[in-house]
């Protein structure tokens, strides 16, 4: 098991596209892909699941990712985040 910690760091924290991003990874994974914030944890393979935890700017979350393909996975998402999720200027 791979736990991942990644802060938010896109000005619009993870809403409807990033959420859309996290759940593509997590679903192409054979992993269990969860992820906690706020004491709250879910599946991340779910975009209404991601939707309703309301992460915003500055948030850190963390990756539970368990699995056969969990390091790639983590990559994956790592990228993801830093890369602000492909919405802020560099």
């Amino acid at each position: 098991m791979i736990k991942c910690k990644l802060k938010v760091e896109n000005t619009l924290g993870i809403h409807v596209r990033p959420a859309g991003y996290i759940a593509n990874i997590a679903s192409a994974a054979q992993s269990s892909v969860e992820l906690i914030y706020s004491e709250q944890r879910v599946n991340a393979k779910s975009i209404l699941n991601l939707m309703m935890l309301v992460v915003e700017p500055g948030a850190e979350v963390e990756f539970l990712i368990n699995g056969s393909d969990e390091q790639e996975v983590a990559d994956e998402l790592t990228t993801l985040f830093k890369n602000k999720f492909n919405e802020d200027a560099a």
